[in-house]
């Protein structure tokens, strides 16, 4: 990757904090959600528990294999196949007509979203050459991530004010 000038690397931190952001806002957005699609898709208590978790696992799980895959693949192809997919599993989730699809959606959502982590930060790396502007981006790249799980619910709480519960998606 050729050298970018400034602007251009913090443009692309911009980027990729986006997505990190969204990756981390989803992982806290639901909880909100739950008594209104379990009353919507009529969820069993063990439903609900895998509704909420299967993203998390699926994140967990693969976080280190989608790393490797994007070492293979190139990180930015891997990053814009997992944003798609992430997309695309969102509208799946939203528009969920059982459980059981909300849980597939979601375990979808938890693989997709395993590709967006290990690329956000690999592309950190690779964009900023410099030892203290990366570490600075990183911080940021950081900070980004925590805030997301931090308004998770805020933001939860105002989708849910004005629209049904499959607009946390």
């Amino acid at each position: 990757m050729g050298e970018l000038s400034a602007a251009r690397r913090w443009a692309s931190l911009t980027v990729l904090i986006g997505a990190v952001l969204l990756l981390a806002i989803d992982s806290t957005v639901l909880y909100l959600a739950v008594p209104a699609l379990t009353e919507d898709l009529d969820a069993t208590a063990t439903e609900v528990l895998w509704i909420g978790d299967i993203y998390s696992l699926a994140i967990a799980g693969l976080l280190v294999t989608m790393g490797n895959l994007a070492d293979r693949i190139g990180r930015k192809r891997l990053l814009l196949s997992g944003a798609g997919a992430f997309g695309l599993a969102s509208a799946l989730a939203a528009f969920a007509p059982t459980a059981g699809v909300l849980i597939a959606a979601r375990l979808l959502l938890g693989i997709a979203g395993a590709t967006l982590m290990p690329s956000t930060l690999s592309l950190i790396r690779n964009i900023f050459p410099d030892q203290a502007e990366r570490t600075r981006a990183i911080a940021i790249w950081s900070a980004a991530s925590a805030a997301g799980i931090a308004i998770g619910p805020i933001v939860g709480g105002i989708l849910l004010e004005h629209f049904w519960w499959g607009s946390v998606f």
